[in-house]
């Protein structure tokens, strides 16, 4: 699996799981409980206005004094939404979260949003490839012995 699109294909669960600028920090941890997602795009309409994150969250709401209850996520969201195209490479995907220390990226094509992928999917998806190479390896090696 070497791409975005390949990953969001084999990934369990692929639904978008979103709140609007105007729902209530408490709203958007309750979708993000039931999820048991880390983070929620900011949809307002057919546009990604921000993406919100338990990072956020502490780091805006509970840091600062603010309450979940009253504080609006558009208050508190990333407004400048890192994404990645279908085709880009797995490891270029890494490379972003890792640079940008950030655990979510949407999936754009088209114009349009195709799913997101967390940096657990792209590890979860490394480990698998590495596992596969390994076990090729061992084939290729104990059969050329024999």
């Amino acid at each position: 699996m070497d791409t975005a699109r390949d990953l969001l294909k084999s990934k369990i669960g692929s639904d978008i799981f979103s709140v609007t600028p105007d729902a209530t920090v408490l709203e958007a941890l309750k979708v993000m409980a039931e999820r048991n997602v880390g983070a929620a795009l900011v949809i307002s309409g057919d546009q990604i206005e921000g993406i919100l994150s338990e990072r956020d969250i502490v780091r805006k709401v509970d840091l600062l004094g603010k309450t979940s209850a009253t504080t609006r996520v558009r208050e508190i969201m990333t407004e400048k939404v890192l994404y990645v195209a279908p085709n880009q490479p797995l490891d270029e995907c890494m490379a972003i979260m890792t640079e940008k220390r950030i655990r979510h990226l949407p999936v754009m094509g088209s114009g349009r949003l195709l799913g997101v992928i967390s940096i657990g999917d792209v590890l979860r998806e490394v480990i698998h490839e590495q596992k596969f190479m390994l076990s090729q390896l061992e084939h290729y090696i104990s059969g050329g012995t024999q």
